[in-house]
């Protein structure tokens, strides 16, 4: 099984324009989410997909491999799928840009999920306080007794109707797997409903009946979405 991991890199976030570019140590923030993928040993090969000649020089001068986008994409999963589409390759892990701190285990994880040959998507999720659950900038899935997604929300879910009824919640962390072809059939799909609603893209995928195998972990990702967010990876480092 020939694996790879891609890191979708857009310039331009609206919520922290730049971001991926901002200085985090001795490193870029792009950077260090590159070298801590290849780091891992896990993949035969890393490549940033980016539509920034920025980010695309950051990495090929350190010795990295990038490649340009050459069409406008709405989501990563769109930047990814043009980048491996002549690529021979069985399996591709969507490493986000912007979590520099990506360790090896959860990762391995969610390689080891793509054994089992039924599974054509898989993702992780770790479990979440209660006191989290209503935040709607946090992810929520719920899952079947084989760890295939039902719903992802931005909601509560489940919703304890009886307030004595335990519960658990479990947080969507978004990284990726997909097979080739799963990935290559979603940038065919229209946006449906419940993508549209929630603006969450993975939806996709389960409104045209493509499972989601979910992969729990302890591994909680230091995302940068803002200044602030730098400002605590900064700490951290």
């Amino acid at each position: 099984m020939k694996k790879i991991a891609v890191i979708p890199a857009r310039y331009a976030a609206t919520r922290f324009p730049a971001k991926l570019m901002q200085p985090l140590g001795n490193k870029t923030v792009i950077r260090h989410t590159y070298d801590n993928t290849v780091a891992t040993g896990l993949f035969d090969d890393v490549i940033v997909a980016t539509d920034s000649t920025l980010i695309y020089d950051e990495i090929v001068s350190n010795g990295g491999k990038a490649s340009m986008s050459k069409k406008v994409h709405e989501s990563g999963s769109d930047r990814i799928a043009e980048a491996i589409e002549r690529l021979d390759v069985d399996v591709i892990i969507n490493v986000q840009g912007d979590e520099p701190f990506m360790e090896k285990d959860p990762l391995a994880k969610l390689l080891e999920a793509f054994i089992d040959p039924e599974v054509q998507v898989a993702s992780l999720m770790h479990e979440l306080q209660e006191d989290q659950v209503n935040n709607p900038n946090i992810v929520k899935v719920v899952t079947d007794n084989s760890n295939n997604a039902l719903l992802f929300s931005r909601s509560c879910i489940p919703y304890k109707r009886d307030q004595d009824s335990p519960a658990r919640y479990y947080r969507h962390i978004g990284v990726y797997g997909y097979r080739k072809k799963a990935l290559l059939e979603f940038v065919t799909w229209k946006m449906g409903q419940l993508e549209q609603t929630e603006k969450l893209e993975q939806l996709r995928y389960l409104e045209n009946g493509v499972k989601i195998r979910m992969v729990t972990t302890g591994f909680s990702p230091v995302g940068i979405d803002t200044p602030q967010d730098l400002e605590n990876a900064r700490k951290l480092l």
